[in-house]
């Protein structure tokens, strides 16, 4: 059985919907790791349900915000998360954790693998990385999954947020000098679902760092034109005529961004032969699971 914590996310909230009732999903409110006492609350719920696996996408996302609440990021993304895999160390249970693009300082053009140095450039950046390290250093069976860029159908992310300004503005100003890959939440969840069931099959499981994300590269700005293109063709009352690509200096926010986002990817394929796809591929699924529910 599987324990999955973040169900209200995008990330937990695909992962609940493949797994089924057969499982059991949490949200922030029922296993708080804020709280000093949920281990505890894991203790109790591993005696009612007795699951082999904790997949953990309960996280503190608020990029910008984590600046000016350091402790609270580093609480969530942090220490929380190893007192998690000392708990998963001591109960013999495997932990599958997400990680992210941007323990990286976004340095150079090519994508980035699981063994280059780390220099977070944020407070979130610097949280996350202490939750792998934390991770790695507590000798719990695990998986370490690095991606990028997620968005989904709903929720807050970049891709509602480009739907909800093409009906209210004309024009959008998008960072162009940012490259990544693009991840749809569900595709995510369904590659490491797969990485893990690979990963419990061998002899010796491969606990370790594995970057996961969506195929090939983009902008934000190629992102959001891409989305601007299906949503025209979908959807009445976009009145968005123009997007203006501009450089990050004209995009000033709290924490600073990698400017080189991509990762390779090689090392979760030749392991587990899991690989997700292209971004755009997935931005027309995406679209289309919006069609299918109107």
């Amino acid at each position: 059985m599987i324990l999955v914590l973040g169900k209200n996310g995008q990330v937990g909230g695909a992962l609940a919907k493949l797994l089924g009732s057969g499982e059991v999903a949490f949200d922030s409110q029922e296993i708080n790791l804020t709280q000093p006492d949920f281990t505890d609350r894991l203790t109790v719920l591993f005696q009612q349900h007795d699951f082999s696996t904790i997949i953990n996408a309960a996280a503190y996302t608020q990029v910008d915000k984590a600046e000016s609440e350091p402790e609270l990021a580093m609480r969530i993304n942090g220490n929380a998360v190893g007192e998690l895999a000392g708990w998963c160390k001591t109960h013999d249970v495997t932990l599958v954790h997400y990680s992210t693009d941007y323990v990286f300082d976004g340095s150079g053009t090519k994508p980035h693998t699981e063994e280059e140095a780390t220099a977070p450039l944020s407070v979130y950046g610097e949280s996350k990385l202490r939750g792998e390290r934390l991770i790695t250093e507590s000798g719990a069976e695990h998986l370490i999954v690095r991606t990028s860029w997620v968005y989904d159908a709903s929720g807050k992310n970049f891709f509602t947020t480009m739907r909800r300004l093409f009906m209210e503005r004309e024009e959008l100003k998008i960072v162009a000098d940012q490259a990544g890959a693009p991840t749809y939440a569900p595709h995510l969840a369904r590659a490491t679902l797969a990485a893990l069931e690979a990963a419990k099959k061998t002899e010796h499981f491969p606990s370790g760092i594995y970057h996961l994300c969506g195929g090939s590269e983009t902008s934000w700005y190629g992102f959001a034109r891409a989305i601007l293109g299906l949503a025209s063709g979908h959807e009445s009352g976009i009145k968005c005529r123009q997007l203006q690509p501009i450089p990050t200096c004209e995009y000033p926010t709290e924490a600073l961004r990698p400017l080189n986002s991509r990762l390779d990817c090689t090392k979760a394929e030749t392991t587990f032969g899991v690989r997700l796809p292209h971004w755009e591929d997935a931005l027309k699924e995406c679209y289309e699971s919006i069609r299918l529910r109107h």
